[in-house]
């Protein structure tokens, strides 16, 4: 049977599909592009190792790691719920750490997958010295297009950048001790003339405490704090006006 295609029009029954990387700062990940898809009641996205340059398919989800099978796994949509299970990868299949039993006609070999679990395909080889060896590990978000929710969630980057330019303001002069922010890493002070990185989430850390994180995954980052994902490499071309909206 054919799969249902991946959806591009959203309704009221569709589920938002987001994998971002799930960066640890213990090792060093396999990083890809945040790869999002809406999909309708049935809809499956197969997780392998395709040549897509020769047959482009939005349900195959390719990674170029070698200890990804050509068929690991696949993740579908029924009655609202979002479901994996292994299709007979050689390193397996793991959600939350646990792996996964492979029988494909087995209720056994299934596992729901809830918003924020972590979905790992193979495990490292060789230490996972090179990218190609190192196992695809990444967080799924699910939303629904249509909740409240998820437009409360696509306003934050505007509210973290209002913060943003609130703590930027020239001349801004704390009141109090309560008003002075911290590095979260080595807990001493933001302070004026100090080199700072300044997260999408809109949190604030010291540049020389936060340079060995960002340069362990690059382009990948994971907030310290919040855990928000984002890609260093990302596009930073917006105009006046947008900002201005």
């Amino acid at each position: 049977n054919t799969a249902p295609s991946v959806s591009d029009n959203s309704h009221d029954d569709d589920l938002h599909i987001r994998l971002v990387p799930h960066v640890t700062y213990t090792s060093q990940c396999y990083v890809f592009d945040v790869i999002e898809r809406t999909l309708q009641h049935g809809g499956v996205l197969k997780f392998g190792r395709y040549n897509n340059d020769r047959q482009p398919n939005s349900n195959r989800l390719s990674f170029r790691s070698k200890v990804v099978s050509r068929s690991h796994a696949e993740l579908w949509v029924d009655d609202g719920k979002v479901y994996i299970r292994d299709t007979g990868s050689s390193s397996g299949t793991f959600v939350n750490r646990m792996r996964l039993p492979y029988g494909r006609n087995s209720s056994d070999s299934i596992r729901e997958l809830f918003d924020g679990d972590i979905v790992q395909l193979g495990v490292d080889y060789q230490n996972g010295s090179e990218s190609i060896y190192r196992a695809v590990r990444m967080r799924i978000q699910i939303s629904h297009p249509c909740h409240e929710e998820d437009k409360k969630a696509s306003s934050f980057s505007k509210t973290a950048f209002q913060q943003l330019c609130c703590r930027t303001t020239p001349n801004k002069h704390p009141k109090g001790r309560e008003d002075v922010q911290e590095c979260s890493i080595c807990l001493y002070a933001i302070a004026p003339s100090q080199a700072l990185f300044v997260a999408p989430c809109s949190h604030v850390y010291h540049y020389k405490c936060l340079r060995p994180l960002l340069e362990q995954n690059f382009p990948a980052f994971s907030c310290p704090l919040c855990r928000t994902y984002s890609d260093l490499n990302a596009s930073v071309e917006v105009d006046v006006d947008e900002v201005m909206e």
